[in-house]
């Protein structure tokens, strides 16, 4: 259970960072290279059949060529499946699943025998998943063997016992021991009663299939949505084993009703805009991280592109970000939700709008060309009402052929974002150094903000400071950027930022230093002056340095306040430290080697003297051990002792005590 609901916080999270944008691309090479990422056999073969539907339909769906070749494998395990007579109505069903599309040869005999199987199993079935995997497997093997006579010869009976787990909001329950119900269980259900009218050998009564579009209509009255129009089903978590999550609960819903819809020829009379809003949550989720869960958005947007209801349209942008500088283009596409093509149609851009903004259309109705060889609806110039900033474009789309307009479905108008971009202009900047009674100017000078400035200023607290410039778009407007920012940065490093004001074009920027002494904390010195102009709509913001002033400040009272500790350099405070050398005094002077030789030979009598004992003792090694482990240990400690007195022979003999340190202790020692 918390697999699942950590699986569906997952995908809450996924669906909301991309339907941020409120766009909706269809099926790309993205999801293709997700597929032979998430689908890996592993060691050529999946754990079940139901992984290897999944993965053939999903490489079926997107069409994709350079994929693991699965059939051996997978008509081995259809082969083993069918012909066992342990093989449970659910085994046979994705075995039959699988072999829709590994197309696997299965026997006359076999086949018989599977009808034999599955019809004994909907007899016996007393659950809504027992009538979903028999039904389903007669389907599936009705469609793969044009042979085999496969019908139920009760559907209209079965039907109504399916029928019996329906509930009257529109939900399904699994089976009549168990009272909960759930979209995804109605989804199960229509898949199951569309497998019934298709076996169905006579018409089942109309009035059962009325009251099935009833339910249909109650179930979609509790569909959800979100703020972009994106339609989904969420079941309430009672049973966590039953719980489905959206993606795999709005899936299964997709699956019943376009299930039913292709068998019936009735109308379900559901809205036009219910298979777009499907279409939008499907898209939205971009790529699942899962497996189970990108098979279910393939496979629903499956489902959507072929569907008897509506088939969506989805308009899709190469950029969404246009370039007054470059002179963009605003390229528009229009595709079903996998992509194919579409019918001819006209895309018209009906108005467009400031960002926040209420007032009327910045543009007339107009239409987009089309480019047969990029298959792009194309505006080539933009209107010069759009200038840069942020703007919401209105489109609507119009179907040639009266006939498609029931088959596709666009939604009548659809709102697009758009940037759009280009260089902003900086005039008439200017510095100055004010006089604060009387406003004069003591200093002015010019700034180049597009270039380097090196300004040089002072004042003391009875001054103030301005600062200006114009700012205006490519088309003469003004402009007023995201940021605009003045930074003083005091020697000390203690810096203050100022945000600089605007009337229309004309920003400015005047600092008081009487009023801001404080502020300073009575800082006097060199100050280094910096202007940030920012906007993602500007393609040339600014980060200038604009030069120094050189501020007199009158000393600071016992009282006021000082400046804040400056933040230390975290490298300096954990980074390495200075490494420690430590250099051995030189050795004391020797005595005469005749001297250090006699002291040598008093020093290895007493060894001479206890030799000869052992032997006036009569020592021997009759009594080493002879057993393999215990003479192994014995060895070793005589060879231990022996290695330690090597060691102090080569330590008088040649090596320092450094060195000896070294080798006895195992401790890392740098001799010098």
């Amino acid at each position: 259970m918390a697999r699942r609901l950590a699986g569906f916080l997952v995908l809450l999270l996924v669906v909301s960072i991309c339907e941020a944008a409120f766009l909706f691309q269809p099926i790309s090479d993205s999801h293709r290279s997700a597929a032979l990422e998430l689908f890996t056999p592993d060691h050529g073969s999946f754990k079940s059949l139901e992984e290897t539907y999944e993965a053939l339909r999903t490489f079926q769906i997107l069409g994709i060529e350079k994929k693991p070749d699965l059939t051996a494998t997978a008509c081995r395990s259809i082969s083993e499946t069918v012909g066992s007579s342990s093989s449970t109505a659910k085994d046979l069903f994705y075995a039959l699943k699988a072999n829709s599309i590994a197309e696997c040869k299965i026997d006359k005999k076999a086949s018989k025998g599977i009808i034999s199987r599955l019809n004994a199993a909907v007899s016996g079935a007393s659950s809504l998943l027992d009538f979903y995997y028999s039904v389903g497997g007669l389907v599936l093997i009705k469609d793969q063997s044009s042979e085999a006579d496969v019908h139920l010869a009760d559907a209209e009976g079965v039907f109504r016992s399916v029928k019996a787990f329906s509930q009257s909001d529109g939900r399904w329950r699994y089976s009549s021991s168990n009272p909960e119900s759930s979209a995804f269980a109605a989804g199960i259900a229509l898949e199951t009663l569309a497998g019934i009218v298709s076996l169905a050998s006579s018409e089942i009564d109309q009035s059962l299939i009325s009251t099935l579009k009833n339910d249909i209509i109650k179930l979609f009255d509790s569909i959800e949505k979100y703020d972009d129009g994106a339609l989904y089903f969420d079941d309430k978590l009672v049973d966590g084993h039953e719980y489905q999550g959206p993606l795999s609960t709005t899936s299964s819903v997709l699956r019943g009703l376009t299930a039913f819809a292709a068998v019936t020829a009735e109308n379900l009379n559901l809205p036009g805009d219910t298979m777009l809003g499907l279409a939008k949550f499907f898209l939205g989720i971009c790529v699942p991280g899962d497996a189970k869960d990108f098979f279910n958005q393939i496979d629903s947007l499956a489902c959507l592109e072929s569907n008897r209801v509506s088939i969506p349209l989805i308009l899709s942008f190469p950029s969404t970000v246009l370039s007054l500088t470059r002179k963009d283009s605003l390229k528009v596409g229009v595709s079903t939700v996998l992509g194919s093509e579409v019918p001819s149609l006209t895309v018209k851009l009906v108005g467009a709008f400031s960002s926040g903004s209420k007032d009327a259309s910045l543009v007339e109705s107009q239409e987009l060309n089309f480019d047969k060889a990029s298959g792009l609806h194309i505006l080539n110039d933009l209107p010069k009402s759009i200038d840069v900033g942020s703007y919401t474009f209105v489109f609507e789309v119009v179907l040639h052929e009266p006939e498609h307009e029931e088959v596709y479905f666009m939604g009548s108008q659809t709102k697009v974002p758009i940037s759009v971009t280009g260089l902003i202009k900086v005039e008439n900047s200017e510095i100055a150094v004010l006089d604060s009674d009387l406003g004069s100017i003591e200093s002015q000078k010019k700034l180049d903000l597009a270039g380097k400035n090196a300004i040089s200023l002072s004042a003391n607290h009875l001054q103030k400071l301005r600062l200006s410039f114009q700012l205006t778009t490519p088309h003469g407007r003004s402009f007023k950027p995201h940021q605009a920012f003045l930074k003083l940065r005091h020697e000390s490093k203690v810096e203050h930022i100022f945000v600089v004001g605007n009337s229309g074009k004309q920003f400015e920027i005047v600092l008081n230093f009487l009023g801001l002494v404080e502020k300073f904390f009575y800082l006097s010195g060199k100050y280094d002056m910096e202007l940030t102009i920012g906007d993602a709509a500007m393609e040339n913001s600014l980060l200038v340095a604009i030069g120094h002033i050189e501020l007199d400040l009158p000393e600071a009272p016992e009282k006021a306040p000082r400046p804040p500790p400056q933040p230390v350099d975290p490298y300096s405070r954990y980074g390495p430290k200075a490494e420690i050398t430590h250099i051995f005094r030189a050795p004391e002077k020797r005595p005469p080697q005749e001297l250090s030789l006699a002291f040598l030979g008093l020093t290895i009598l007493p060894l001479l003297g206890f030799l000869i004992g052992l032997l006036r003792l009569g020592v021997n090694l009759k009594n080493f051990p002879t057993k393999p482990v215990p003479a192994t240990f014995a060895v070793l400690f005589h060879v231990g002792i022996g290695a330690v007195l090597l060691l102090y022979v080569f330590f008088w003999v040649k090596v320092s005590i450094c060195y000896t340190f070294k080798t006895s202790l195992m401790y890392k020692v740098d001799c010098i």
